[in-house]
C-alpha cells in the first residue's frame, strides 16, 4: 500500500514539473523579429534635412506629430517602403550624437517585452499603443543603444499607408541594414545572437589588424544591422560615418547618375563616385545636413561571390 502511494505521489510530482516547464518555456518563448523597422535621428534644421530626405533622396513625407503641448513639430517621418522608415527629431543642438535610435519589426511586441522581461531586461509592464497606433517599447542593449520594439498596429497609421506614398523619385525602395557604433562587441553578441536571435553573416576589416564590422542578420527576415566597433571616442563628424543608414539598389552608377541631376542642399554631400567596398560591393555615400551618413549600396558582390570574412580580432573600445 505504501509502494502504490509513493508511486501516485511520484506521478503526480512528475505531471505537474512537466506542466509548469512546459507553460515555462511558453512564456519565455522568442517572438518573430522580421526586419528593421526604422532608424531614428535628431537633426538641427528640419527644412534642410526634408530637402535632402525628399527632394534629393526623393522620398515622401506622410505623416508628422506635433509635440504633445502642441508647440511645433515633435517629430516626421520618411517613408522608404510600407514597413521602413526614417523618423526625424527636430533639436537644436549640433553637437552631440545625431543618432537616436533604432527600431525591429515584431508581429508580437507584448511577447517580446515579456521575453526580454524574463532574460532581466528592464522594460515597461505593459506594451503601449503609440500615437500613430502602433504597439511599441524601448529596450537598451548592453552597450547602452536604443533599441524599438514595434508591432504594425491594424488601425495605426504605418499599414492604414500600405500602398500610398511610394513616389516613383525613390533612389531606394529598401533599407538593407542600419548601422551603429559598439564599443564592447562581446556584450552585444550576446544580446542580439544569444538573445534576440539574429546570425552573424561577415566580418570586415578595415586595415587587415581588427574586425571593425560585424553584421548580423534578424532571424526571421533579410534585413540586419551592422555592429560598428571602435577603440577610441571618434569625434563628432566620424560618429556621423559610423552611425548610418543603408539604402539598397540594384545599380550604383545608375543611382549616382539620377541623384547628380538633382539639387544637393546647402551643408549636405555625395561621394563624386562610386567605389567598391572591403565587402566587394559597388556603394556611393551621402550626408544629411548632420553629417549622418546614407550609405547608398548594391546587394551584390562585383563578382558574385560572398566576400570572406576576417578573422582578424576584433576591435574593442580602450578606456
Amino acid at each position: 500500500m505504501k509502494s502504490r502511494l509513493l508511486i501516485i505521489l511520484f506521478f503526480f510530482v512528475s505531471v505537474v514539473v512537466a506542466q509548469t516547464s512546459a507553460q515555462d518555456t511558453k512564456v519565455i518563448k522568442r517572438p518573430r523579429i522580421t526586419g528593421v523597422a526604422h532608424i531614428a535621428l535628431y537633426v538641427k534644421d528640419i527644412e534642410n534635412t526634408r530637402h535632402f530626405y525628399k527632394d534629393f533622396l526623393g522620398y515622401a513625407e506622410p505623416y508628422s506629430l506635433q509635440n504633445k503641448d502642441g508647440n511645433g513639430l515633435g517629430l516626421t517621418f520618411i517613408k522608404i517602403n510600407d514597413r521602413q522608415l526614417i523618423e526625424l527629431f527636430p533639436e537644436k543642438a549640433s553637437e552631440a550624437d545625431r543618432f537616436f535610435h533604432f527600431a525591429l519589426e515584431t508581429d508580437d511586441a507584448e511577447g517580446m517585452r515579456i521575453y526580454l522581461a524574463s532574460k532581466g531586461f528592464t522594460v515597461p509592464k505593459d506594451t503601449p499603443k503609440g500615437r500613430i497606433g502602433n504597439y511599441n517599447f524601448f529596450v537598451t542593449d548592453p552597450n547602452g543603444t536604443t533599441c524599438e520594439i514595434v508591432q504594425y498596429g491594424k488601425e495605426g497609421y504605418t499599414m492604414k499607408n500600405i500602398g500610398a506614398d511610394n513616389p516613383s523619385t525613390r533612389i531606394s525602395k529598401r533599407m538593407s541594414h542600419v548601422g551603429f557604433m559598439v564599443p564592447d562587441i562581446d556584450s552585444a553578441m550576446k544580446f542580439y545572437c544569444d538573445i534576440l536571435g539574429f546570425k552573424e553573416t561577415w566580418r570586415g576589416s578595415a586595415d587587415g589588424k581588427n574586425v571593425s564590422w560585424v553584421n548580423l542578420k534578424v532571424p526571421d527576415g533579410n534585413d540586419y544591422i551592422e555592429l560598428m566597433l571602435y577603440d577610441k571616442t571618434p569625434n563628432k563628424s566620424r560618429m556621423g560615418s559610423m552611425n548610418h543608414l543603408c539604402l539598397e539598389v540594384d545599380d550604383v552608377p545608375a543611382a549616382l547618375s539620377v541623384l547628380k541631376t538633382r539639387i544637393l542642399p546647402t551643408g549636405c554631400q555625395m561621394s563624386p563616385d562610386f567605389k567598391v567596398g572591403i565587402n566587394k560591393k559597388r556603394q556611393i555615400n551621402c550626408f544629411d545636413g548632420d553629417g549622418t551618413r546614407v550609405e547608398i549600396m548594391e546587394a551584390k558582390t562585383i563578382d558574385g561571390q560572398p566576400t570572406p570574412s576576417s578573422t582578424a580580432p576584433p576591435l574593442k573600445f580602450v578606456k
